[in-house]
C-alpha cells in the first residue's frame, strides 16, 4: 500500500507526475495508477501518469533521463525548460532564449528554425536554415501575407521527418499565431481545433487580437468558410 509521507505538503504542489516502467493506460492496476490514486485523494490539482512509463519517455527523450533523485531549490530555481513539443518528435515552438540554446537544439535535433520576431535570431552556433519573419508583435501587424510562406517552409521540414522549431521573442503571440496557420494547413483543422489543440500543448499560448482575426480570414483561405466564432470568449 502506498502511504503519502506525513512530511510532505501534496497541496502546495501545482504538478505531480507518476510513473513506474511501463504504465500505458489508467486502467493498469500497476504501482504508477495506484500511488496517483492515493495523491489524488490529497492534492488540489489533476496528479498525472506517464504513459508508458520510464522506457517510452526515456527512449523518446534519453537527454532528459537522470539518476538523481533529489534535487535542491537552487538546482530547480536554474533549471531551464525546454522547447514545447507540438507534434512529437517534429514540431516545438520556443523563446528566443531556448532557440539559441545550442544544448536544446542538438538534443532536439532541430534541423531549422522559423523566427517571427522583429529581430533576426543570429544563432551563431547553428548552421540549419532559419526563415525570419520580421513581425512586431502588434494588432496593426500583416502576418496574413506570410502565412503561406511560413505553412510552406515548415511542412517542407516537417514532410521529410526533420524536427522545425518555431520562435519568438517570448514564445507567446507570434510563434502561437505561426503554428496555429501551420495546424490548420497541414491537418486542415478548422481555427477552433487547431486553437485547442494547441492549448493543451501550451496552456500560455496567446496571439494578440490582430493575429486571431488573420487566423479567422486563413480559415476562410484554407478551408472555404469562417467556422470558427472568434467573438467567443476562449479567442
Amino acid at each position: 500500500m502506498f502511504v503519502v509521507p506525513e512530511n510532505v505538503e501534496v497541496e502546495s504542489m501545482r504538478h505531480i507526475v507518476v510513473y513506474d516502467s511501463d504504465t500505458s493506460s489508467l486502467k493498469d492496476l500497476g504501482e504508477a495508477v495506484r500511488c496517483a490514486e492515493v495523491l489524488a485523494k490529497v492534492s488540489l490539482y489533476p496528479v498525472f501518469v506517464v504513459r508508458g512509463g520510464y522506457q517510452k519517455f526515456s527512449a523518446l527523450y534519453p537527454f532528459f533521463r537522470s539518476f538523481k533523485i533529489m534535487y535542491t531549490i537552487m538546482e530547480l530555481d536554474n533549471f531551464e525548460p525546454y522547447p514545447v513539443e507540438i507534434v512529437v518528435g517534429l514540431l516545438y515552438m520556443a523563446d528566443h532564449n531556448q532557440a539559441r540554446s545550442p544544448r536544446m537544439c542538438e538534443d532536439l535535433k532541430i534541423s531549422a528554425m522559423l523566427n517571427v520576431s522583429s529581430t533576426a535570431l543570429n544563432c551563431k552556433t547553428t548552421n540549419h536554415p532559419i526563415l525570419d519573419v520580421c513581425l512586431a508583435d502588434s494588432v496593426t501587424a500583416d502576418l496574413f501575407s506570410s502565412l503561406k510562406r511560413i505553412c510552406v517552409f515548415i511542412g517542407s521540414h516537417v514532410k521529410k521527418g526533420s524536427p522545425v522549431m518555431v520562435t519568438s521573442t517570448h514564445g507567446i503571440s507570434r510563434c502561437s499565431a505561426a503554428t496555429i496557420a501551420f495546424l490548420m494547413h497541414h491537418f486542415k483543422y478548422p481555427l477552433e481545433d487547431a486553437w485547442k489543440y494547441l492549448k493543451k500543448c501550451k496552456s500560455n499560448m496567446r496571439p494578440n487580437r490582430g493575429f486571431v482575426q488573420q487566423l479567422s480570414d486563413w480559415e476562410l483561405h484554407t478551408t472555404g468558410q469562417r467556422s470558427t466564432d472568434i467573438s467567443e470568449p476562449n479567442f
